[in-house]
């Protein structure tokens, strides 16, 4: 008898991994912003987004404007002119086809290259409601170059932490 609960128990934690992973806010976040993008862009300017010519010529459009981490995506996905793969077919055909970009980021683009849905936005920092001793030391060096600066030399985080109150009594002068 115990056996059957030990075999029931095995199989029971087996289901989730059976069904797959499943879509979560924030998987794949560029990916999906950046065609979610695309789909308004095309439903405001009336184009026809069933064809998928259409939809690629778009998309071209929009990564030729694109940067940062959207550059990157068009790289990836090769709608971009330095592009050495080409992945657009996987995303175009399903957009036209009215498949939500959740669908076609993370069950078609991550099987393919799973570095797409690795893509983050770069979180935006308010210097006048932030803590800066409580920035990771990647955060501070990002703050540091949005200001226009760099910490030559700096070691420590309290270093970074220093140089960029040093810089906002500046600013604010």
């Amino acid at each position: 008898m115990r056996w059957y609960v030990s075999l029931f128990v095995v199989l029971f934690s087996l289901i989730p991994t059976l069904q797959g992973a499943r879509y979560k806010e924030g998987d794949c976040e560029v990916c999906v912003g950046f065609l979610r993008k695309l789909i308004s862009h095309m439903e405001e300017n009336g184009i026809d987004s069933s064809n998928s010519d259409t939809v690629e010529r778009e998309m071209g459009k929009l990564c030729d404007k694109a940067t940062n981490k959207e550059e990157r995506f068009c790289y990836y996905i090769g709608a971009s002119v330095t592009s050495a793969t080409r992945l657009v077919n996987e995303v175009t055909r399903p957009l036209a086809s009215s498949i939500p970009p959740e669908k076609i980021c993370f069950d078609k683009l991550r099987k393919k290259d799973a570095s797409i849905c690795e893509l983050r936005y770069e979180k935006e920092i308010d210097l006048d409601s932030v803590d800066l001793n409580k920035l990771r030391v990647r955060d501070l060096r990002k703050v540091l170059t949005d200001l226009g600066e760099t910490c030559n030399g700096c070691v420590e985080k309290s270093e970074f932490v220093d140089k960029i109150k040093q810089l906002r009594s500046k600013m604010e002068l």
